[in-house]
């Protein structure tokens, strides 16, 4: 029986997003002839973020996704080919690298870039889905700006939650941190910056029930697991700090991760352990989690890459 002979890709980016847009900008200018697969997402977290007023070069802000498809053209432009599909297997054994797209279509590359991101971690509430960008966010950082002087809450009891609280305290008028059990899992140091601060109020054995307002966040219904009793609070954001998990399960046997799976990269470069892969956004920042830092680390793995090539003669 005859077999297909599978694709063979100079330069090959999983995943779209700042990072992996960034990548492929900087990997086409270079003559790499980039080929993207978008992933399940195109254009990443950012896809369903309202108003990013943070990014460099928008003085007076930009849609999220009008940001992302600024990004897609930029790199068309320079001849990235951008293609719909997930990868789902990988072999970095394998030389050349092996990808397989969508279950079926079988690739092999020269070199690999990882631009998969992570997804942030919900609650799993219907009308949390419903009111994302309208008053439900992910990320303090990105969005605590437009809560300012007003109410909000926070779920979570980890140091990130911790610390998006206390950012939100800057900022907001109220902070409600909304705990599950009766102790945090935050550092003691951040526990205290918490307890001390009079704009924060801890709530205790504490689940959310829903979320309240038709198109936007108008209150929160919560309720105490020990008492049994429920109140609603007047709010106006919603933040989820639960954590996020890094898209990065298909490479995690090939690639060196810490224990939350995302991936490490040598210091001050985008270098994977293995030869020709790398990995920027996201997907190896536990960090930041910022457009701007994925998008640095974007061009930092296209430039890798470029140097890879060039020393094996390319």
């Amino acid at each position: 029986m005859a077999t297909t002979t599978p694709e063979h890709i100079h330069c090959l980016i999983i995943g779209s997003g700042p990072a992996g847009y960034t990548a492929a900008i900087y990997a086409a200018r270079a003559g790499l002839n980039p080929v993207m697969y978008q992933g399940l997402q195109p254009g990443g977290q950012l896809t369903i973020t309202n108003d990013v007023e943070n990014f460099p070069g928008y003085p007076d802000g930009v849609m999220g996704p009008e940001m992302m498809e600024d990004l897609k053209k930029q790199a068309e432009r320079f001849g990235t080919d951008i293609r719909y599909g997930i990868a789902t297997a990988v072999d970095f054994e394998a030389h050349p690298r092996r990808i397989t797209v969508d279950e079926k279509l079988e690739l092999t590359a020269d070199t690999v870039i990882i631009a998969t991101g992570a997804s942030a971690k919900w609650l799993g509430l219907p009308s949390e889905q419903r009111l994302n960008g309208s008053g439900v966010s992910a990320c303090a950082v990105c969005d605590g700006f437009f809560y300012r002087g007003k109410d909000v809450a926070i779920v979570g009891a980890g140091d990130t939650a911790a610390e998006e609280a206390t950012y939100l305290a800057n900022l907001c008028s109220k902070v409600y941190m909304i705990v599950r059990k009766g102790e945090m899992k935050a550092s003691k140091i951040m526990q205290k910056r918490v307890l001390d601060n009079p704009k924060i109020e801890v709530l205790w054995n504490t689940v959310t029930d829903e979320i309240l307002g038709e198109h936007a966040v108008e209150a929160v219904r919560v309720k105490n697991v020990v008492e049994g009793t429920t109140r609603e609070l007047a709010i106006e954001g919603f933040f989820v700090a639960i954590g996020h998990e890094p898209n990065s399960k298909i490479f995690q046997p090939y690639l060196h991760h810490d224990e939350q799976g995302y991936l490490k990269t040598l210091p001050g470069t985008s270098k994977t352990n293995v030869d020709g892969v790398f990995a920027c956004g996201d997907v190896q920042d536990y960090t930041y989690r910022q457009a701007v830092t994925a998008a640095g680390t974007g061009c930092m793995a296209a430039l890798d890459a470029e140097r890879y090539l060039a020393a094996l003669g390319d």
